[in-house]
């Protein structure tokens, strides 16, 4: 067997289609577009959501379950805290009147960036663990208010 001898077996290639040249062709006048519009023209798109005057499916079908928003908190870091005088019991009515959150009936989180100097009693309805260890470090007492 030579190299040019070699040819791939039969069935395994095809004759290309001509589209558009004559009807003899069998791929003459649309060349296997269908009619005329915009599926007939090149680079068409059409969304699935379309469908041409009947109401879409995903208007068509039931709406189930909700969108989960969550909890809107108020966060207040540790550092913040040093304006309040020693031994103060700081709540949310407290931080509000500070000017720190502008809301005292949302939930209240504080947050450990910062240094705490002095004991304060905090009361807040969240702490993350660094916020926490700080204000028990300085002397301070930790309160966990019920959830809003």
């Amino acid at each position: 067997m030579k190299l040019s001898e070699l040819a791939p077996p039969a069935g395994a290639t095809h004759r290309r289609k001509y589209l558009g040249h004559g009807r003899s062709s069998g791929h003459g006048k649309t060349s296997g577009r269908g009619q005329k519009g915009q599926r007939a023209r090149s680079g068409h798109h059409i969304r699935p959501q379309i469908e041409g005057g009947q109401m879409p499916l995903m208007k068509r079908i039931p709406k189930r379950g909700f969108t989960h928003v969550g909890i809107k908190r108020e966060i207040v870091n540790v550092g913040r805290l040093t304006q309040f005088a020693a031994g103060t019991v700081v709540d949310p009515a407290a931080l509000a009147a500070a000017g720190l959150i502008p809301d005292a009936t949302r939930a209240v989180k504080i947050l450990g960036h910062g240094a705490l100097t002095h004991a304060l009693v905090v009361k807040a309805h969240q702490f993350s663990e660094g916020a926490e260890a700080q204000i028990v470090k300085a002397g301070g007492q930790v309160h966990r208010l019920p959830k809003v």
